[in-house]
């Protein structure tokens, strides 16, 4: 039997640098997103072979937005990331990894976003922080 289509992953997933990263969607909804990056060659040069850490600050970006835009009203202009912030807990190692992004505040003219990074074992590898702002008007 055949997947339902979704359109939404399908858009998601067809993203160039998604499909190069190889991130899927793995679950959205207003307020929280889930992210998965299998570990490959395009993605490592970190401490041991693990995940860059560039890859991971990305990463916090992509599962950001997914949590963040089911939220939008009619007449929210997004503007953007104002601010990405991200600690590195250890090495990301095995074979994914997944972004968890929860919607901490949604405001006029910011949110503000956490995301968790865990390996396969549900390790936390690193936390991420985001500030996304929407224009005026």
């Amino acid at each position: 039997m055949a997947a339902t289509p979704d359109p939404v992953r399908d858009a998601f997933e067809a993203l160039p640098l998604h499909r190069f990263l190889g991130v899927q969607l793995e679950e959205r909804r207003p307020g929280f997103a889930r992210v998965r990056l299998d570990i490959g060659p395009n993605v490592t040069g970190g401490v041991e072979g693990s995940v860059h850490g560039g890859v991971l600050a990305a990463l916090v970006d992509i599962a950001m937005l997914q949590a963040l835009f089911p939220m939008l009203q009619p007449g929210d202009r997004p503007a953007g990331t104002a601010e990405l912030g991200i600690t590195y807990l250890r090495p990301a190692l095995g074979k994914a990894v997944w972004a968890e992004a929860t919607v901490l505040r949604k405001g006029r003219q910011l949110a503000a976003i956490e995301v968790a990074i865990v390996d396969e074992r549900g390790t936390l590898c690193a936390k991420g922080r985001v500030l996304y702002a929407f224009r005026r008007g």
